[in-house]
């Protein structure tokens, strides 16, 4: 914790030091722990303090900061935050809790009601999972009440969310629309046909064995150069490389599947180039750059099914989002500017 505020300053350093540990993506934290800590004062202006007020409603520090501890400590582990990264997060996580606390009224409002059966289910796993711990028989008729609870939202939030994001299958003008505003998704990208031979040194190999390789590397291009030799024969006589069986041929690569370094080597070469010897991990290579298969773009009817999936998953989603932006602008909500300043910055809806 010490080291972490350390390394941040101004509120950052505060928050951290308020929320005593150092934090991840907003997290769906594990139900037993948030029944265990949740606390909902009625008066939002009492002690303990609050991050927020949502249409009358307390969402507490102390769960804020539980929530926040966990999403930094998945997060970042034993690293040092980026300030800003921090920042975010701590938005993150009070925009989740602000949108489920939303959401939570909306199923109410719609009268969801939870699978029974499921939650019993779950409460059996968590009774069997901590049967030998001292600390849940002691407190389990505490947490069981606020588990369940916390379980049956989770059961109808699921169920809300599936309803919502259960759109119609678009039509095939819309599909159509998709595919010709989004080319980039039905463009395969270019392809390079690349071949290897490769003369293996171990890594914990002396220098004269590297350079011995080189010098072996460099004899052969001059075969392959001036001496008219066979690349795809030399490849399965010397290379120690799997493709050898092959004659070096590696297929057809898109960038960024070579390893940094190999893939600047190829870029500064044409279809029908030879690399010079070249230090790889494994030994001394030489790569011949074979061919390009350019950029393709596919016709409509080849992908028609894939950008229906694509458009249908995108509608999905803006109908989510679009849920809990309606509720944002529906409800009133007071946010505790003061005790966590990183939500006075862009990020949070605070409603009317």
């Amino acid at each position: 914790m010490k080291m972490i505020a350390r390394a941040v300053s101004g509120t950052i350093a505060a928050t951290l030091i308020a929320f005593g540990t150092h934090a991840a993506d907003a997290p769906k934290p594990d139900p037993a722990k948030a029944a265990a800590t949740a606390q909902r004062p009625a008066d939002p202006h009492a002690s303990p303090p609050y991050l927020a007020v949502v249409n009358g409603k307390v969402i507490s520090s102390s769960e804020f900061d539980a929530a926040t501890r966990e999403a930094i400590r998945q997060k970042f582990y034993h690293g040092t935050p980026p300030e800003g990264e921090v920042e975010q997060l701590v938005r993150d996580v009070a925009n989740d809790m602000i949108d489920r606390r939303l959401l939570v009224e909306e199923i109410k409002r719609r009268d969801l009601k939870p699978n029974a059966k499921a939650i019993d289910e779950k409460i059996a796993a968590y009774e069997k999972r901590y049967a030998s711990s001292a600390r849940w028989q002691q407190e389990r008729e505490q947490i069981l009440p606020a588990l369940r609870e916390r379980l049956e939202e989770d059961d109808m939030l699921a169920t809300l969310e599936a309803k919502t994001r259960n759109v119609p299958q678009p039509t095939q003008d819309k599909v159509l629309g998709y595919y010709k505003k989004h080319p980039e998704k039905f463009t395969e990208p270019e392809k390079m046909r690349i071949s290897l031979l490769l003369l293996s040194v171990d890594p914990s190999a002396p220098t004269s064995a590297w350079e011995a390789a080189e010098t072996d590397a460099g004899a052969l291009r001059l075969k392959l150069t001036e001496g008219g030799a066979d690349f795809a024969q030399l490849a399965k006589e010397r290379s120690r490389h799997e493709s050898a069986e092959n004659g070096g041929d590696l297929g057809y690569m898109h960038r960024g599947m070579l390893p940094e370094g190999i893939q600047e080597k190829i870029d500064g070469m044409k279809p029908g180039d030879l690399s010079p010897p070249t230090r790889v991990l494994q030994g001394i290579a030489l790569f011949r750059y074979e061919a390009l298969q350019p950029p393709k773009h596919h016709d409509f009817e080849t992908v028609k099914s894939r950008a229906s999936d694509l458009l249908k998953r995108d509608l999905s989603d803006e109908a989510w989002q679009s849920l809990k932006e309606q509720l944002r602008k529906k409800a009133k909500i007071e946010l505790n500017t003061a005790r966590y300043p990183a939500l006075a910055k862009k990020g949070l809806v605070t409603g009317k």
